[in-house]
C-alpha cells in the first residue's frame, strides 16, 4: 500500500489548476454561474497556496493527489461544453442555467459545491487510490483534510454571497434552500459512495452503472438547488455571517 510521504517540491498539476481557474475568472462574465463558484474556489486555492509549509494545507502526497484529482474533475466538467462534449449529469444543470436571471449567486455556488462534493469528490477518491495503488481506507485522513478545505470553501460562499439577516428572512426561499443542504452529509455520502465504487472494481459493468446513477442523482439535487426564486436582494456584494441568517430560520 502507498504511504503518505512528505513532499518538498511544488506540485505542478495544482499550479496548473489554479492557472486555469484564473483564466476562467478573467474570461467569464461576473454574473455567470460558473464564474460565481470559480471566483470563490480560486480565492480559497490562492489563500491555501500562499501559506508557508506547515501553516497551510498539509504537504502530504496522498492529500495533494486527491486535491489535484478533485480540481481536475471540476475543470474537466467546465471544459466539456466548450469542447462540444456532454458534461457529467451532476454539472449539467449549472452549465445550462449559468446565465439564468432568476437564479441567485448563492444558488450557483451551492449547486456547484453539491456537484463537486457529491460527484467529483467520490470519483477523485477512486482516481487517487488508483494513482497511489492504495485502498480508500488508507486515504481516510487525506479525505478529512480535503473535507476541511471544502468547509472553508462553503464558509466563503456563505460569507460572500448570502444576504445578511436583515435581508434573508425566514420567508425567503433562499433560506430554505440553504438550510436543506449540508456539507457534512454530502461528505459522508461521498465517502461511502467512493468505498462502494472501489469495491466494484472487479465488476466494471456494475461499477459503471453505479457511477452513472450517482451522477444522475447528484444532478437532480443540483437542478433543485437552481430553482429560480422570486425577486430578492442579490447577496453578491454583501458579506454577512451565515450563522446569524440561518439561526433565526432554525429557531
Amino acid at each position: 500500500m502507498a504511504q503518505c510521504e512528505q513532499l518538498t517540491t511544488a506540485v505542478g498539476p495544482m499550479v496548473s489548476a489554479r492557472g486555469r481557474m484564473r483564466e476562467l475568472d478573467s474570461a467569464l462574465p461576473p454574473r455567470d454561474g460558473v464564474a460565481v463558484f470559480n471566483r470563490v474556489y480560486l480565492t480559497v486555492a490562492e489563500a491555501v497556496a500562499a501559506k508557508p509549509t506547515g501553516g497551510g494545507f498539509p504537504q502530504v502526497r496522498a492529500t495533494i493527489v486527491l486535491v489535484e484529482r478533485l480540481a481536475a474533475r471540476y475543470l474537466g466538467a467546465v471544459g466539456t461544453m466548450d469542447a462540444g462534449h456532454v458534461p457529467p449529469a451532476a454539472w449539467r444543470p449549472l452549465l445550462r442555467l449559468r446565465r439564468h436571471a432568476g437564479v441567485r449567486p448563492a444558488q450557483f455556488a451551492l449547486a456547484a459545491i453539491n456537484a463537486h462534493v457529491g460527484h467529483d469528490l467520490t470519483l477523485a477518491v477512486v482516481d487517487a487510490c488508483r494513482t497511489l495503488d492504495c485502498e480508500p481506507a488508507d486515504m481516510e485522513d487525506d479525505f478529512d483534510r480535503v473535507g476541511d478545505l471544502l468547509t472553508v470553501l462553503e464558509e466563503r460562499v456563505h460569507d460572500e454571497l448570502v444576504p445578511g439577516p436583515e435581508v434573508l428572512r425566514v420567508t425567503d426561499p433562499l433560506a430554505h434552500l440553504l438550510d436543506a443542504w449540508r456539507l457534512d452529509r454530502a461528505r459522508e455520502t461521498a465517502w461511502a459512495s467512493a468505498r462502494a465504487l472501489w469495491s466494484l472494481d472487479r465488476r466494471p459493468e456494475v461499477a459503471r452503472d453505479f457511477a452513472a446513477r450517482l451522477d444522475a442523482g447528484v444532478g437532480l439535487a443540483t437542478r433543485l438547488l437552481l430553482t429560480p426564486l422570486p425577486d430578492g436582494l442579490d447577496g453578491a456584494h454583501s458579506r454577512p455571517r451565515v450563522g446569524q441568517a440561518l439561526g433565526a430560520h432554525r429557531a
